[in-house]
């Protein structure tokens, strides 16, 4: 059965979804793959790697989806391109499935099963698929790097005859993947660190990296890891005690998100104007309509003195190692799904019930089910199952 690898559509997208190594060995295994011309060239990866791992190389996305059992994107599909996607295929992306409405629709229409890796669930036996934490490292990396670029003053403690110049303080708000891998990479340009975050569990994990964790008092620890959504009275609160935080700092970087929800606002105009000449907010959480009042996706902002920079895709900034990553998550989870070149998905798997959005025309949960109109037929659990298919 085939393996299609797509030129990923989204503007400025320059990640693809399996590398040449992972073909290999998916090729290896007995799938046939089949990648789209150029689909990896934007992240170093050449036509000619492809070719050498065994994949078939074809030219336009309509080529390269005929006959194709699994689909492999980083991004949704378009909707011209989900009505290009054979009838009973797999397709595997990163759906996030409330901004994928009409792509979502076609599939459905087109009985093709949508996998995205937003619906991972949090579980230790699901880490090895877990693009979301995979991606979320490059972003904090990229953020970190970001900040340097923009700062007009050194990171380390520097000692020279001329005199001493301090080390710069970095202040990363969201203690997730993103917010530690953030903290690692400041802290190894020698900048002093503190963190915050609402969850109590983050205050550990934050100190082991060498950051100073700072307690606001507002706590919002959630279910699966994540941080549950603040109360208005919560999210001012958090504002007002986060404004010295951040008047003192020469660095913000904000990662701060939701699953499914507008990125939550942490950092008001207001305590941007209080900054210092110079100073630079990284907002990571761009995309989702910024933790910070003033930001705008994809521009620099000047707020008084400071600069908000409103980071979007910044895994896309680090297309190779991006890639790189991605491409395991999709093998990994891929296992669940097909064997030996075949697709067999594993019904009784707590995470190919998950991640499937749409299976046979129908919504896995009443909430796609409304948000498509279309019927809901939950997976089977596994004692229901019996010789379903």
């Amino acid at each position: 059965m085939k393996i299609c690898v797509l030129t990923e559509s989204r503007p400025g997208e320059r990640r693809v979804a399996l590398t040449p190594d992972i073909v290999a060995k998916l090729v290896g295994e007995g799938w046939d793959v089949c990648v789209q011309a150029g689909a990896g060239v934007a992240a170093n990866y050449p036509d000619a790697a492809y070719v050498t791992a065994g994949a078939q190389l074809a030219d336009g996305a309509e080529a390269a989806l005929q006959d194709a059992a699994v689909v492999a994107k980083v991004n949704a599909p378009t909707v011209e391109e989900a009505a290009l996607i054979p009838s009973g295929a797999i397709a595997m992306s990163f759906l996030q499935p409330g901004q994928s409405e009409e792509a979502l629709k076609v599939m459905a229409a087109r009985n093709v099963t949508a996998v995205s890796f937003d619906l991972l669930p949090r579980i230790s036996r699901a880490q090895s698929m877990d693009a979301l934490s995979s991606q979320a490292t490059v972003s904090g990396y990229r953020a970190a790097l970001a900040s340097a670029e923009y700062q007009t003053k050194f990171f380390p403690l520097i000692m020279t005859a001329a005199g001493t110049v301090p080390p710069a303080k970095v202040f990363v708000m969201g203690v997730g993947v993103a917010g530690l891998r953030a903290i690692a990479t400041a802290r190894s340009l020698g900048a002093v660190v503190s963190a915050y975050d609402v969850r109590a569990a983050a205050k550990e994990e934050a100190e082991s990296l060498g950051a100073k964790f700072v307690d606001l008092g507002v706590s919002a620890e959630g279910t699966g890891g994540y941080a549950r959504e603040l109360t208005a009275e919560e999210q001012a609160a958090q504002q007002a005690a986060l404004a010295a935080e951040v008047a003192a700092s020469d660095v913000v970087i904000t990662t701060a998100a939701v699953p499914g929800r507008k990125a939550p606002v942490l950092v008001t105009t207001a305590a941007i104007e209080q900054m210092a000449p110079g100073a630079v907010v990284i907002d990571m959480a761009a995309d989702g309509g910024g933790n910070c009042e003033p930001t705008i996706a994809g521009e620099v902002v000047r707020v008084n003195h400071a600069l908000v920079v409103g980071l979007t895709n910044p895994p896309s900034q680090m297309p190779t190692h991006a890639s790189f990553l991605f491409a395991r998550n999709i093998y990994n989870l891929l296992a669940l799904f097909g064997k030996a070149g075949e697709v067999a998905p594993d019904w009784n798997d707590e995470i190919v019930r998950a991640t499937a959005v749409v299976r046979n025309g129908q919504a896995s949960t009443e909430a796609i089910a409304t948000q498509l109109g279309i019927p809901v037929a939950p997976a089977l659990q596994p004692e229901q199952q019996g010789g379903a298919a």
